[in-house]
């Protein structure tokens, strides 16, 4: 039980699956000059907290709080902050990889890593949000420049950041292609997903030429695969950041160019993402919803990746 010092989060002392999550008690931080401290309501996950769960990728080696989306409540604002005040009611992705600490009570964050919530959008709506569509705005808005009858080709459309995606990509003015199983077809049309390949069944490679975007969130041979997919001077960006000089000398042989992207806390595209929510033309589908202490199922259900949409925490 947490006391006013103290707070319950998730933590590991080793690398390993999700038995080795834990609850613990932790003092609660003082958020620096430029930080806010949050009382969190909700807190979501994605497929990069099992992998460094698992691995320890960029964090190294545990103890570590995982979590990078958030929603919550201003408690405390640290030394020149302006932008926020306690008491309001913000959402954000805390900054990737190194800012990470959402699964607990309370977090500190850079004041411009977060923005107001949306008013008609609750904590654990909000908190499904921040990482999959930062992630899907800034490969397709900020990298890849999608424009009005442009054709995009979305792989595990789907997925967490897929489904997202589909949305912006649709926002964008864009013909949306996606690769996902036959069973989620009917839920990405009502995305308006405009084209749909069953992976399982068809080769993509074969039933898809001439786009202009790929948005590659599966990596192995789905990235070069997906290079002969594009029209002339086409781009494939990639999620997966491993091999990039090897990607980039294949594309240029192919005509077409590739880039690799890593997720960046970014207060610009997290308004313009927090103005589409409230105008309901972006929403996260949540598949569950678990409570904090149970981060270890949440973590196992992420793994099967049969998720539709997002998984959330309920802090609070």
């Amino acid at each position: 039980m947490s006391t006013a010092n103290t707070m319950r989060a998730i933590s590991q002392d080793v690398l390993g699956g999700p038995e080795v999550l834990k609850e613990v008690e932790l003092e609660v931080p003082r958020p620096k000059p430029s930080e806010v401290l949050v009382r969190v309501h909700a807190a979501g996950l994605n497929p990069t907290d099992w992998k460094h769960r698992a691995h320890g990728n960029f964090l190294g080696k545990p103890p570590f709080v995982l979590g990078w989306d958030v929603s919550g409540v201003v408690e405390a604002v640290g030394l020149g902050v302006t932008l926020h005040q306690p008491g309001d009611e913000v959402f954000g992705m805390l900054p990737y990889p190194f800012g990470v600490g959402a699964h607990a009570e309370y977090v500190t964050a850079p004041a411009r890593a977060l923005v107001r919530k949306p008013a008609g959008v609750d904590h654990t709506q909000a908190a499904a949000v921040p990482l999959a569509a930062l992630t899907a705005w800034q490969a397709l808005v900020d990298t890849a420049d999608l424009r009005p009858g442009q054709r995009v080709l979305i792989h595990a459309a789907a997925g967490g950041v897929g489904h997202l995606a589909v949305q912006i990509a649709k926002e964008r003015g864009a013909y949306v292609i996606g690769t996902a199983s036959s069973g989620k077809h009917e839920f990405l049309r009502g995305l308006d997903a405009d084209e749909l390949i069953d992976y399982r069944e068809t080769d993509f490679t074969e039933a898809v030429r001439d786009v202009d975007v790929v948005l590659d969130t599966i990596g192995g041979d789905y990235r070069s695969r997906s290079l002969r997919t594009l029209r002339s001077g086409g781009l494939l960006v990639s999620l997966l950041v491993s091999g990039a000089a090897e990607l980039a000398e294949e594309a240029r042989g192919l005509g077409v160019r590739a880039a690799e992207m890593l997720v960046e806390a970014d207060q610009a595209g997290m308004a313009a993402i927090a103005s589409l929510m409230t105008a309901g033309r972006l929403r996260a589908t949540v598949a569950e919803v678990f409570p904090l202490a149970e981060a270890a199922k949440a973590h196992a259900s992420g793994e099967t990746g049969r998720t539709v949409g997002k998984l959330v925490l309920r802090v609070r």
